[in-house]
C-alpha cells in the first residue's frame, strides 16, 4: 500500500489527520484479516510552497522540511498513528526520478523544452480513466502549470530547470529538480515494486495527481500501476473543505494545546470523532460535533470502569458471550465492506449497551474481564480503548460547571451553581481523597435518610466539576 504523505512546509491540519487515520484504519484492518502490509507513505520535501517558506524566513529549504517533518511525528504520535513500513524522500530518489523521466523520454511519451521535461498526456491513450474525465474538455487549473511551450495544456512537468536561489540536483537536461507527481511514481516503484495493491491519499489529489501517476507510471512500465484505488472525504468547516489556501482550517497541534474547546481533547477522543464517519464521506467540523464523540467515547470508559469491580455472580454470563458473539460478527462484516468504520462504531455502541444491561443483571469477575477485552480487541482496529480507566480518568480535566449529559447511560441532573461556587470551583480542585471522603459521607447520610446533607454534599462536589451516580444497591460512585 502506498499513500501520499504531507508536503512539510507547515504543520498539519485536520484534513491530514484524516487521511493519516483512514490509512491508519485500513492497514490494521488487513492485518487483523491476516494479511501481511508493507506500507509506504512519502514525504514531499521539495516544492514550490517549502521554497517560497524558506525564503521568507531567511532559512535553508532543509531547515524548513526537518521541522515539520518531527512536528508530523509529534503530531501523528498524539493520534496513535503507527509509521509506514517505509517513509520516503523525495530528495532521497533522485536518481529513480531522473531514472523513470529519461525512460518516458526514451518511450516517446515526454519531451524536453529549454532544460524543463514534459509528459504529454496526447501519447496516453488512457488519460483520464481514474478521474472520469476526457482530454478534450480538460482545461489546465489547479496545481498544473500553465505554460505556452507545452504540447497541450494538460501536459505536466517530470522536472524543472532550476531557477536563481532554488534547490537544484543534476540531471541529463540540465540542473533542477523534480515535478510534483513523479516523486510519488518514482519512490511507489522503488520501494513497492512495479505494479502493487492499493494506492491511497485525499480524494483531492485523484485529478490530477493521481491521474499523473497512472500515466506516467503506466507508460513507462507497460503494466498496471495500482489494482485499488482508495480515497478519503474532505473534513469540511460550515460545509466547505478545509484548507490552508481557504484559511478555514485548525492544525492537529491547535486542538490539542489551545483552549477553545471547555473539555481536554485527546488522542483518542479525536480518532472516534474523524472515524464515525464512513472514509468516503465529507465530515463537518464543529465544536460541537468534537465534544460530542468525546462524550461518546467517555461512555465506554465509564463502562470499562464499572467492568473493575468485582462480583460473584454468574447470571448473565451466557448472555455476554451470545453479546459478544454477535458483536465481533457485526464488527468484522462492517469493516469488510469498504472498511465501513461508522458501521463498526454503532456495533460497538450496541455491545456497550447490551454489557451494561448484563452488568445490571450480574456478571462474574473472569465475565467482566472478557468483555473488557473484547472491546479492546476490537478496538485496536480502529485505535481505540487501548488505554487504562485511570489513565483516561487523568487525562480529562475538571469542568467548571455540570449539564445535564449522557454518562454510562444515565442522564446527571442539572444543577445550577451561584456565581461564588463557580468561581470557587475554577481555583480548587479537589484530589481523588477528598472527592471519595465526601462520597462515602454522602452514602451515610442517604443510609440515615439525611437527604437534605446528601443533596449539600452533591451539590457542593457539583460546584466542583464532580457527578455523583447512584446505584440500585444504595451505594455510589463518582467521576469528574
Amino acid at each position: 500500500m502506498y499513500v501520499c504523505g504531507v508536503t512539510v512546509y507547515d504543520y498539519c491540519h485536520l484534513g491530514h489527520a484524516r487521511s493519516a487515520l483512514v490509512f491508519d484504519v485500513i492497514r490494521r484492518q488487513l492485518e487483523f484479516s491476516g494479511y501481511r502490509v508493507e506500507f509506504a507513505k512519502n514525504f514531499t520535501d521539495v516544492d514550490d510552497k517549502i521554497i517560497k517558506r524558506a525564503n521568507e524566513q531567511g532559512v535553508s529549504c532543509d531547515m524548513i522540511t526537518e521541522k515539520y517533518i518531527q512536528a508530523y511525528y509529534e503530531d501523528m504520535k498524539k493520534l496513535g498513528v503507527r509509521p509506514a513500513s517505509v517513509e520516503p524522500k523525495a530528495t532521497e530518489h533522485m536518481a529513480d526520478i531522473v531514472q523513470l523521466t529519461e525512460t518516458l523520454i526514451a518511450k516517446g511519451l515526454a519531451y524536453q523544452v529549454d532544460g524543463d521535461v514534459y509528459f504529454e498526456v496526447a501519447k496516453y491513450s488512457g488519460y483520464g480513466r481514474l478521474s472520469k474525465r476526457r482530454l478534450d474538455d480538460m482545461q489546465a487549473g489547479a496545481r498544473v502549470e500553465v505554460d505556452e511551450r507545452k504540447r497541450h495544456p494538460m501536459d505536466f512537468a517530470l522536472w524543472k530547470s532550476s531557477k536563481p536561489g532554488e534547490p537544484s540536483w543534476e540531471s541529463p537536461w540540465g540542473p533542477g529538480r523534480p515535478g510534483w507527481h513523479i516523486e510519488c511514481s518514482a519512490m511507489a516503484m522503488r520501494h513497492l515494486g512495479e505494479t502493487f495493491d492499493i494506492h491511497g491519499g485525499g480524494m483531492d489529489l485523484i485529478f490530477p495527481h493521481h491521474e499523473n501517476e497512472i500515466a506516467q507510471s503506466c507508460g513507462a512500465t507497460g503494466k498496471e500501476f495500482a489494482r485499488y484505488w482508495i480515497h478519503n472525504g474532505f473534513v469540511q468547516i460550515n460545509q466547505e473543505k478545509m484548507s490552508k489556501s481557504l484559511g478555514n482550517f485548525f492544525t492537529i497541534r491547535e486542538i490539542f494545546e489551545k483552549s477553545k474547546w471547555p473539555e481536554e481533547i485527546t488522542g483518542e477522543m479525536l480518532r472516534y470523532f474523524l472515524l464515525a464517519t464512513h472514509y468516503r464521506s465529507p465530515l463537518d467540523f464543529s465544536d460541537q460535533s468534537l465534544l460530542e464523540a468525546k462524550n461518546a467515547e467517555t461512555g465506554f470508559y465509564d463502562l470499562f470502569k464499572r467492568l473493575e469491580e468485582k462480583e460473584e455472580s454468574t447470571t448473565a454470563d451466557k448472555g455476554l458471550m451470545e453479546a459478544i458473539k454477535r458483536c465481533k460478527a457485526a464488527f468484522c462484516e462492517a469493516m469488510d465492506d469498504d472498511f465501513n468504520t461508522s458501521v463498526a462504531i454503532a456495533e460497538l455502541q450496541r455491545f456497550k449497551s447490551d454489557v451494561n444491561k448484563l452488568l445490571g443483571q450480574g456478571l462474574s469477575t473472569e465475565a467482566r474481564k472478557i468483555a473488557r477485552e473484547e472491546f479492546r480487541s476490537l478496538g485496536d482496529n480502529l485505535g481505540l480503548f487501548q488505554l487504562d480507566e485511570w489513565q483516561f480518568g487523568n487525562i480529562t480535566v475538571p469542568l467548571t460547571g455540570v449539564e445535564a449529559r449522557t454518562m454510562g447511560g444515565q442522564v446527571s441532573p442539572k444543577i445550577e451553581l451561584s456565581e461564588e461556587q463557580t468561581e470557587r470551583s475554577a481555583v480548587l480542585v479537589l484530589t481523588n481523597e477528598e472527592i471519595e471522603g465526601k462520597r462515602l459521607e454522602r452514602d451515610e447520610a442517604r443510609k440515615q435518610k439525611d437527604y437534605k446533607k446528601a443533596d449539600e454534599i452533591r451539590q457542593f462536589l457539583a460546584s466542583h466539576g464532580i457527578v455523583i451516580e447512584d446505584k440500585p444497591d444504595g451505594t455510589s460512585r463518582w467521576k469528574r
